[in-house]
């Protein structure tokens, strides 16, 4: 779901002023300025003040916040079944194993906050989503061709490992040095994918550790 006019929705904890629109001058009283009751975008304050409204909309109803994840929220019922709900700026993923508590859930979303339904997922921050009768599946199928193509890599030969066997690393104390920016950027990308590929997870951890570590 989307919200609509999210940052609109906080409130200000301090006084703050604007000047009048150009096209909008009160006359006699030009050398007056507004003061907001409400958040407007544009000021530094918006994101804070957002989140403060929507996360205390959602602990007064019942919601508990992950301890991992602060943008997570948990919700049990009376029979044990749980509504979850992932919020990011003004975008809401939420899931249930009650239909009829999604449904609720939905409903009172887009009636108090005017959010907009963009139905079932199907991609989130680069993460692809199959949802079928057999389950629901996730994969990195164009971020990985992405990341070929951003690093020349994408005419390069398939192997079934991304390390050799029993490998043990060594510092070449004559070897050339490597552009930083260029090896960080390769390293958090391939980070990112191993969301979906743990097969890679190894390999990149051994990677990211020399990333880590002085020269």
């Amino acid at each position: 779901m989307d919200m609509k006019f999210a940052f609109l929705n906080g409130v200000l904890e301090k006084e703050i002023y604007v000047e009048q629109l150009a096209c909008y001058v009160k006359r006699g009283q030009e050398n007056k300025v507004y003061r907001l009751k409400k958040t407007l975008y544009g000021l530094k304050q918006v994101p804070r003040t957002w989140y403060t409204c929507i996360d205390s909309y959602f602990v007064n109803r019942g919601f508990q916040i992950c301890l991992y994840e602060y943008t997570l929220y948990i919700k049990f019922n009376s029979s044990g079944d749980v509504l979850i709900v992932c919020l990011y700026v003004d975008d809401l993923i939420f899931t249930s194993n009650n239909v009829k508590l999604f449904s609720e859930f939905r409903e009172v979303m887009i009636s108090h906050f005017e959010m907009t339904d963009l139905g079932l997922m199907s991609s989130f921050f680069c993460i692809e989503v199959c949802q079928m009768d057999c389950g629901i599946f996730i994969f990195q199928k164009k971020y990985a061709g992405d990341i070929l193509k951003k690093f020349k890599m994408d005419t390069t030969k398939l192997i079934m490992t991304p390390i050799k066997e029993k490998l043990k690393l060594t510092k070449d104390g004559i070897g050339d040095f490597v552009d930083t920016t260029y090896f960080r950027r390769l390293v958090g990308s391939l980070k990112y994918l191993t969301s979906t590929r743990l097969d890679i997870t190894f390999g990149v951890g051994l990677i990211s550790r020399f990333m880590e570590s002085p020269r």
